[in-house]
């Protein structure tokens, strides 16, 4: 008398009822936070392939904005290295030329002193990295370029004390900083002379090249340096002045060279963020689920799952003696 009314059936069905609630309340749950569909394929059907190209594009914008914004970052750092190198050397060329003008040793001298100051910033300047990259070493760019301004000035000291006058020195100094046998190339600079990131610039660009062959002549007119070529022939101190205000202009162009690329990539950024606007909204127009609709349906299926619960406990207290009372 005490057996229930109803078989073991009707208890299969409602236990399948409420896994299949169970379910969609997981389902539902997460839709309502997200805001998009779990089941692509069933809320789809045969555009599950828009989809998925939609979201394939999208994380590919990802990845080319990263080596945008790589780029962006690595030019920056080289414009700064720039415009510090632009800095070091700035209005050297007019104390000179104008201590040249009166012959005024004392003020050569401090153009020197300063010059060989430039160099050891100019150096610290390209020797800059980002990350474990040094980005004026072309190639080789776990190498830091330069070393130190000491080693430039003594190169230059031993092409000076050989010369044996203004011509022979200008014409052996060309050579060290121009010629790629020469040794500003081969001994003093430690990286590669071109680079295959078009981006880059190298530390033996003939506009660095060009300061630092203007600086390294005139940081030999220090009081301690003695240089009787250099005592006897003073405009090989003008053709250094004459260096620097060209170097300068050089540096200047190749600053707008990198501007004219920085440009370019902000261009770039901007046309990916368009690009992505537009395959994000297709994207959602196809996986998005309205997440009022779904927090409604998740009551539903509350109360429901609430339903099927009471019903399962009533079913199992119901014996054919209570249903007789």
């Amino acid at each position: 008398m005490t057996s229930p009314i109803f078989g073991s059936g009707t208890n299969l069905t409602l236990s399948r009822a409420i896994s299949d609630i169970r379910d969609r309340l997981g389902t539902v749950s997460q839709e309502a936070v997200t805001g998009r569909r779990t089941d692509l394929t069933a809320s789809l059907n045969g555009r599950i392939d828009t989809a998925f190209l939609a979201q394939r594009a999208i994380d590919g914008l990802e990845t080319d904005r990263g080596q945008l914004n790589l780029r962006e970052i690595r030019l920056d750092l080289v414009q700064q290295s720039l415009a510090q190198v632009r800095d070091a050397s700035a209005g050297l060329d007019t104390r000179l030329s104008a201590a040249l003008g009166t012959g005024d040793t004392r003020r050569i001298e401090l153009a020197a002193d300063d010059a060989a100051t430039a160099i050891d910033q100019i150096f610290s300047a390209l020797n800059v990295r980002h990350g474990e990259r040094y980005l004026f070493a072309g190639d080789a760019t776990d190498t830091p370029p330069f070393s130190d301004g000491d080693a430039l000035i003594s190169d230059i000291r031993q092409i000076a004390i050989t010369a044996i006058d203004a011509a022979d020195f200008n014409a052996a100094l060309n050579t060290y900083f121009n010629d790629p046998s020469g040794g500003f190339q081969q001994t003093l600079y430690g990286g590669t002379p071109t680079a295959s990131d078009s981006d880059a610039v190298v530390g033996i660009d003939p506009a660095i090249a060009e300061i630092l062959s203007g600086l390294s002549t005139l940081a030999l007119g220090r009081r301690d340096e003695i240089i009787p070529l250099f005592d006897n022939e003073p405009e090989i101190f003008q053709s250094a002045a004459t260096a620097l205000f060209s170097g300068q202009t050089s540096i200047i162009n190749l600053q707008a060279d990198r501007g004219v690329i920085q440009q370019r990539v902000e261009r770039e950024q901007q046309s990916l963020d368009v690009e992505e606007t537009i395959l994000v909204q297709t994207l959602n127009n196809l996986t998005a689920r309205d997440q009022f609709e779904a927090a409604s349906e998740l009551q539903e299926l509350q109360v429901n799952l609430e339903a099927a619960f009471l019903i399962t406990s009533r079913l199992a207290n119901l014996s054919i003696l209570n249903f007789v009372r």
